[in-house]
């Protein structure tokens, strides 16, 4: 099942995801550095509940100082002021690495359609981060009505938030995927291990504060 999803999900890379991400590399470094730096803002908010969920109350604090100065000085997150004033970001966390940290196994390795390897708990993980995340909650289940410009934050605003979010990380990675492409015996075998020891580091780093990983470890595939 996982091999022939797997088959299924490069064809669509092949087909239009990777096309699409090429489309976007057209547009000027500081329009997409903006883009990356508005989507990792938001994303922040997930991380943030992860944080507390996980005890770890001064990596809360990080991403709230990060969230609120980013949101605030860097005028909605376009801008990241927080690094320059020392306040780094430390990494993603979401519910699948929470519940590692809480000494869930991983259970077996998997492909689904579209999003792409997982494993049983981080399958889970995907469903908790619905009930977890403030964007999500916000424009699922919220009437909200911004009288400002007459916006409604409605549902497919996260929608086009992942999927923006999806394309710039493709988009960077570009090179990355080829060349484990090239030097691949069995693309497979290799993204299944790339995936896997990804996720054990993310764990790792939340359990043990002693170093923390870049935010996006598969940028060094």
């Amino acid at each position: 099942f996982s091999r022939v999803m797997f088959k299924f999900n490069h064809g669509l890379d092949n087909a239009i995801f990777e096309p699409v991400a090429k489309g976007y590399r057209v547009l000027p470094v500081f329009v997409r550095k903006a883009v990356g730096n508005a989507t990792s803002n938001l994303r922040s908010l997930l991380t943030l509940s992860n944080n507390i969920l996980q005890g770890d109350l001064i990596g809360a604090g990080h991403t709230a100082g990060r969230f609120a100065i980013n949101t605030t000085v860097g005028i909605l997150g376009i801008f990241d002021p927080a690094t320059a004033l020392g306040i780094e970001n430390k990494g993603k966390e979401d519910f699948g690495q929470t519940m590692g940290v809480w000494g869930t196994e991983p259970g077996c390795y998997f492909v689904l359609p579209i999003l792409g390897p997982t494993t049983t708990r981080d399958a889970v993980g995907l469903i908790g981060n619905a009930f977890i995340d403030p964007v999500y909650q916000i424009t699922h289940n919220t009437e909200i009505n911004a009288r400002i410009g007459n916006q409604n934050y409605s549902e497919h605003n996260y929608y086009y938030y992942r999927g923006t979010g999806a394309i710039d990380f493709r988009a960077k990675n570009i090179e990355a995927f080829d060349s484990v492409e090239r030097n691949s015996i069995d693309l497979y075998a290799s993204l299944k291990s790339l995936y896997l020891q990804d996720r054990e580091k993310k764990i790792l780093n939340s359990q043990t504060t002693i170093e923390t990983q870049n935010d996006d470890d598969w940028e060094e595939i």
